[in-house]
Formats: structure tokens, C-alpha cells, sequence
């Protein structure tokens, strides 16, 4: 099994607990709160590693819990096969010699979500656009999961413009990040990031997760008099830091070792 040093397991420690707490209380944030956390004591796709067995059975948990799931599964089938797609055409974005863009990637990908959920902005999709918008969104959101190793862009905005009753959207949330999970998975090993020793770590990871995750459904029971979307704002604001700080040390390190001109160029900046 692949070591980890002290501070990187205790960091991976603290941080799925803190995910598992976050994903009890609103039904979403781990993968979004333990990728932007790990990564910055560790390579994405080792965080990204880290992250699928907690992942993966949290979301199963989440996903089990409603009684829509035939019914989901049927409307949502041609995005969750995009995703898939999607994924598997990503392999190799997040590893080798793309970790430093994984990187950067995942900062901007951190700083967006949290944009939009702090802000007021919401969207609606029409029953009629579905069968070509899901696709859309599902290989949009697989690109997305094998080059950050966040699967929550663009799909929980569009999930959340379905107009969706309480009990099917924290359902079908479970159904999306299941699915990205089991892709995600599947293309870090063919990648060659996610061996026997990353499962052996990955388990170790649950134990955390889980006592984050019944944590947070204590305190989603607690929590009726708070404003609505409150939690969910403060959880999208404590991302943006730390995609930030990832972003910010990836062009100091970009400067120091390169020509500004070739620094600017990689990163996309004008």
C-alpha cells in the first residue's frame, strides 16, 4: 500500500470528516470540500484517489434513502451515460504530466461553484430541452470530473433546474455523483492512479467520512430555523479560498521556473 506521511494522512483525516459533515447537513459537498482541501498538501489524482470509497458509499447511502430511483434513473439515464462518456474520454487529464493543469483546473472549477452558490442566480430547464441539454451536461460534467476530480459542475446546476421536489433531488444528486464516482474510478485506473494500494487508502478514508456524515444529519435536524440556503452558502464559501490559493501557487511556480510570456500562455491568461 502506497505511504502517507503524517501530515498528509492527518490533513485527509480532518478533511473527510469535515466533507462527511458538510455532505450530511445538505446532501453535497464531499468531493468538492476533500478534493480542494487534499490538494494542497498532495497531487490531484492522489487526493482524487483518496476520495472514491468514501465517495461511493456515502452517495449510496444518499441514494437509497429516496423512493424515486426508478423513476430518476429513467429521466436522467442519457446524462449519467454522458458522464460516463465523458469521463472515460478525459482518462489521463489528471495525472502524469497534466497534474500541474489538474491543478489549476481544479481552482477554477472550486472558485465557480462557489460562485454560484453564493449567488442569487437560478435556472430553469423546460421538460422539452432535456433529451439534448442532459447529454450536453453529463459529457460536459465527465470532462470536467477526469480533469479535476469534482464532478458537481455542470450537473448541480442543472439537476437543481429541474424543478425537483426536496426528497428527489438529494436522491438524484446521489444518483449523478454515484455514477461520476464508479467513471471516475475507472479512468484513474486506466490512468494507473487508482491500484490495490489506493483502494487500502481510500477504505481507510471512510471511517471519517462517516462519522462526518452522521454528524451532519444531526445537524440537519437541528437546523429548521436557519435561514433557507444559508448552510449551503457558507459550505460554497469556504471552497473559494483554498481554489484560489491553488491557483495563485501554480502560476508562483510557473513564474519562477519559467519566462512570464510562457507562464501566461499555459494558464490561459491574457
Amino acid at each position: 500500500m502506497p505511504s502517507i506521511q503524517p501530515l498528509p494522512f492527518a490533513v485527509a483525516a480532518l478533511t473527510f470528516l469535515l466533507a462527511g459533515l458538510v455532505k450530511g447537513v445538505i446532501g453535497l459537498g464531499l468531493p468538492t470540500v476533500s478534493m480542494g482541501l487534499l490538494s494542497l498538501v498532495m497531487a490531484p489524482a492522489k487526493a482524487a484517489s483518496l476520495l472514491i470509497v468514501p465517495s461511493f458509499v456515502t452517495n449510496i447511502w444518499q441514494l437509497a434513502a429516496g423512493p424515486s430511483f426508478m423513476r430518476l434513473a429513467i429521466r436522467l439515464w442519457r446524462m449519467l451515460a454522458a458522464v460516463v462518456l465523458g469521463t472515460l474520454a478525459g482518462t489521463g487529464l489528471l495525472t502524469g504530466s497534466h497534474a500541474g493543469q489538474a491543478a489549476v483546473a481544479l481552482g477554477l472549477m472550486l472558485i465557480l461553484y462557489a460562485g454560484l452558490g453564493l449567488s442569487s442566480m437560478r435556472f430553469t430547464v423546460a421538460p422539452t430541452t432535456e433529451w439534448w441539454l442532459g447529454p450536453l451536461i453529463g459529457a460536459l460534467t465527465g470532462l470536467v470530473t477526469a480533469a479535476t476530480g469534482v464532478f458537481v459542475i455542470p450537473a448541480v446546476p442543472y439537476l437543481g433546474a429541474l424543478n425537483l421536489d426536496k426528497e428527489d433531488m438529494v436522491q438524484a444528486l446521489g444518483l449523478s455523483f454515484t455514477v461520476s464516482t464508479i467513471a471516475l474510478a475507472a479512468s484513474l485506473a486506466a490512468g494507473g492512479a487508482f491500484a490495490l494500494g489506493e483502494i487500502g487508502a481510500s477504505t481507510a478514508a471512510l471511517a471519517p467520512a462517516l462519522v462526518g456524515l452522521a454528524a451532519g444529519g444531526a445537524v440537519r435536524g437541528q437546523r429548521a430555523d436557519l435561514p433557507p440556503g444559508f448552510l449551503r452558502r457558507i459550505a460554497t464559501a469556504r471552497r473559494a479560498p483554498s481554489g484560489a490559493r491553488g491557483r495563485v501557487k501554480q502560476l508562483a511556480m510557473a513564474v519562477r521556473r519559467r519566462p512570464v510570456a510562457l507562464a501566461a500562455a499555459r494558464f490561459g491568461i491574457s
